[in-house]
């Protein structure tokens, strides 16, 4: 039956009425509606979605956040967080954020330095799509593999390994509250990647969802997009659900040890000879330098100290006799060191107190949340004696300073740098990270403290890589440049190829391929480019 005139009217404001609830529904509930119809499985609202309205929101949202300055009050925060409880749902919530048109933020372990992973300054609404939940392990030692969910941590990773084989492990980070996720998306450096190289570099196969919502692995991506997501920096090219990881051989025994040396004993002189010899030793031998300024001698003085903290794949004995061939001048003894299984090695690396039982791993805690900014650099020329004694003045003027020498050579040296899009390899002798620290969230402490370390940067420019000047992809600095809509290919430019060098352009490539509406974004994240998305479909790669 035909209405009536009469009717036309009503059934008109009642589709009015229903689009306007529709258009003043909270995200969340938008989000959670879509997330029910899109899924498999039915998810009870608390158990994987947390308003701000929540009790517990601040706490989630905090959970692994490293950097308490992306946490500020004056700080975006995210209208809904997410926790996936399999992998279906970071489907539905990539479909999701699609059809309602949210930004999604997508956290692994939190320890991304810019905080950029649970904060946006570009736009809003945005969602954190929270990976906690996805964290199994699934070692197979019939073919010396392990396939690891994108949320478990590093150490996970590593117990689970030792708790197959004592004679086995993973050469990644030497933090192990790192999510695995986004770790292996930045390169992944670690104690053994003088012998074993990245754990980027050691990755078999992984499991992604596309900006469709796809699920897809190695062999459905292809090589391109596979050689992307192992260097290419994270929440770029889709959202890492596993990686499948070659393990690693190390022996039974394994040697640790940590030297210090103050200005007072000749650390000047020391550390300049360390950097003739660090990327030449042994690759069974890892020392890297931890500088800090610590109490002198004498009460109300400051001294720089260095500390040599070194991994050894081998006993004490072959330790001492390539200490002695290579670098005599750090004075190592055998009191100094110390056997123990390298799973052991992984907690006495990552500050752990001695006898630490090696479970504290599955606890997935991070040592280290505070106020802080970091930059990176890589040098290629050693820094002479006046270099390095214009560092210390810098440092002493700081309150909290620290920075980490990191040797290169060996393996490092062997890969090339288009294997993956991490491109520091040959002829890199070490990579510097700097730290500045502090513990109150007041404006002018940040001010005082960025100005500090951006002055220290401007110093050691003269001393670091250049043509680009490089910088490593997991010390995110927003300082090298970001993009305010994540697109913008020149902007890009500048941070992409400090980060990334020749290889920057292959990975816009991919981008442009994989995801030329720029789904996945972020401040610094590859942007497409414009021309090739017009005929992308004949877009080819070298």
């Amino acid at each position: 039956m035909m209405p009536s005139s009469t009717s036309l009217p009503l059934t008109f404001s009642i589709i009015l009425v229903l689009a306007s609830l529709a258009a003043s529904q909270p995200i969340h509930e938008k989000f959670y509606q879509c997330i029910m119809l899109n899924s498999e499985l039915s998810i009870p609202f608390s158990t994987a979605f947390c308003t701000p309205n929540n009790a517990s929101f601040n706490s989630i949202l905090q959970s692994s956040a490293q950097n308490l300055r992306c946490l500020g009050s004056s700080v975006p925060k995210p209208q809904l967080i997410f926790t996936p409880l399999v992998e279906n749902h970071v489907q539905a919530a990539v479909i999701c954020a699609n059809e309602l048109g949210i930004q999604l933020r997508l956290r692994s372990g939190g320890h991304d330095y810019e905080g950029l992973s649970y904060i946006s300054e570009m736009e809003e609404p945005f969602i954190i799509l929270d990976l906690s939940k996805l964290r199994s392990v699934s070692v197979d030692m019939q073919d010396s593999s392990a396939w690891v969910q994108a949320g478990a941590t590093v150490g996970e990773l590593y117990y689970r390994i030792s708790q197959k084989s004592k004679t086995h492990g993973f050469p990644a980070g030497l933090c192990t509250s790192l999510g695995i996720g986004g770790h292996i998306t930045g390169g992944a450096y670690g104690t053994m990647m003088r012998k074993y190289g990245l754990g980027a570099d050691n990755v078999i196969d992984a499991r992604i969802v596309d900006a469709s919502g796809r699920i897809l692995d190695r062999e459905s991506m292809g090589e391109d997009l596979f050689w992307a997501i192992r260097g290419g920096g994270g929440a770029s090219f889709g959202i890492i659900l596993a990686w499948k990881v070659r393990l690693v051989p190390v022996p039974a025994t394994v040697t640790v040890f940590t030297v210090p040396k103050t200005l007072e004993e000749g650390a000047t002189k020391i550390l300049y000879k360390w950097q003739q010899v660090a990327d030449k030793l042994d690759e069974d031998l890892f020392i890297r330098v931890i500088i800090q300024v610590v109490n002198g001698a004498k009460k109300g003085e400051r001294t720089v100290q260095t500390s040599y903290n070194a991994l050894f794949l081998g006993r004490i004995d072959r330790l001492l006799d390539v200490m002695e061939v290579s670098f005599p001048e750090l004075g190592l003894t055998r009191k100094d060191c110390i056997e123990m299984s390298w799973i052991e090695s992984v907690l006495y690396i990552a500050g752990y107190p001695s006898k630490t039982p090696p479970e504290v791993l599955l606890q997935g805690k991070s040592l280290f949340k505070n106020y802080f900014k970091a930059k990176s650099d890589f040098v290629r020329k050693p820094i002479p004696e006046d270099g390095l004694e214009g560092l210390w003045k810098r440092l002493m003027e700081e309150d909290s300073p620290l920075v980490i020498f990191n040797p290169y050579g060996g393996m490092m040296s062997k890969i090339s740098e288009s294997e993956t899009p991490f491109p520091h390899r040959k002829g890199v002798i070490f990579k510097i990270q700097y730290l500045t620290l502090w513990n109150d969230d007041k404006p002018e402490s940040e001010a005082k403290h960025m100005d500090w370390i951006r002055r220290l940067y401007n110093y050691m420019a003269a001393y670091a890589s250049m043509l680009p000047r490089e910088a490593y992809v997991n010390y995110r600095d927003l300082d090298l440049g970001m993009n305010k809509n994540g697109s913008s290919f020149i902007e890009a430019s500048l941070w992409g190829t400090k980060y990334f060098k020749d290889n920057f352009i292959r990975l816009v490539k991919v981008k442009t391929k994989v995801d030329p509406d720029n789904f996945f974004r972020h401040e610094q994240s590859i942007p497409t480019l414009p021309l090739m998305n017009e005929g992308r479909e004949k877009s080819t790669f070298h």
